[in-house]
């Protein structure tokens, strides 16, 4: 396996460290050797579970896995300290441990991804670790970026399962189905000030028409202080998360769905048809998004 750079500065980390080790004299030859001969049983372990051991391109994608999955590992233990990295590759277990790390961390990113059930990796997907699997001599690894796109998906998609169970009347909705983080809070949000803190139903639009809308909820600080309100019985730590992943104009764009609601309950209250509520919801929709309104049509 080869596994040296023609620059330290290219290339995945687990690449990296090993020329820092030799251009720094941590590591000997002897250190180098024995670190490849534990990547090459490894890339032979999984070639043997994945792909056909037996099949020289195949060996080599199981090598270039190894690679990828090690560098990951390699960073997330180690906080890409060369130094650091280098001592716990020299370790009779290092290498192993480091690949056992990142192949738990690309399991529990797959957990929301499509395609990811049926995938050739178990739990991993497949797509995934395209993205994180390199030849050593690559010019440019970008598979922790990769893996931290899907670890923030992840989050939202976690963030937005508990938005669901907390505030939603229907529990089994699949969060993978829904609009996004944002949107599911938005929606919750929105219903709640309407309805007294009730937890979100398919109602929306029918229910508008039996109430009376408070002036003093249409402002920015109004809907921030029902969102500080729902978001308050979550977890703290999930609360602000959330948070740091609301976009700048979440209030205002919650404000313009509660005025656009407004006109919407006064058109529904004229007896308009149904055709005509929903080309209202068009052409406001497709104006701005309306964020939080439900995306039912009402008969």
């Amino acid at each position: 396996m080869q596994l040296a750079l023609r620059d330290n500065n290219q290339g995945p980390y687990f690449s990296r460290v090993l020329e820092y080790g030799r251009t720094e004299e941590r590591l000997t030859d002897e250190h180098i050797t024995q670190i490849k001969s534990k990547a090459i049983l490894m890339s032979l372990k999984l070639a043997d579970k994945f792909y056909n051991k037996h099949k020289m391109h195949l060996l080599e994608q199981a090598g270039h896995d190894v690679i990828g999955v090690v560098s990951l590992g390699l960073i997330a233990l180690t906080g890409q300290e060369p130094a650091g990295s280098v001592a716990l590759l020299q370790t009779p277990d290092g290498v192993l441990k480091c690949f056992q790390k990142g192949w738990s961390m690309l399991t529990v990113v797959s957990k929301h991804m499509h395609g990811s059930d049926k995938s050739l990796y178990g739990d991993i997907n497949p797509l995934l670790l395209e993205k994180i699997s390199t030849p050593p001599d690559t010019e440019e690894w970008l598979g922790w970026q990769d893996y931290q796109a899907a670890l923030q998906d992840h989050r939202s998609q976690e963030a937005t399962k508990v938005l669901l169970e907390t505030f939603y009347a229907k529990t089994e909705l699949d969060p993978l189905f829904s609009l996004g983080l944002e949107s599911v809070l938005a929606e919750a949000v929105l219903y709640r000030i309407m309805f007294d803190d009730a937890k979100v139903r398919e109602d929306m639009k029918k229910r508008l028409r039996k109430i009376e809308l408070n002036e003093q909820w249409f402002s920015t600080e109004s809907i921030q202080n029902h969102t500080e309100r729902a978001l308050s019985q979550l977890p703290e730590t999930l609360a602000d998360a959330i948070r740091r992943d609301l976009g700048k104009h979440f209030y205002q764009e919650l404000l313009r769905t509660l005025k656009f609601a407004k006109k919407y309950r006064e058109l529904a209250l004229s007896d308009a048809s149904p055709e005509k509520l929903e080309r209202y919801e068009q052409k406001h929709g497709l104006q701005s998004v309306l964020l939080g309104w439900q995306d039912t049509i009402d008969f």
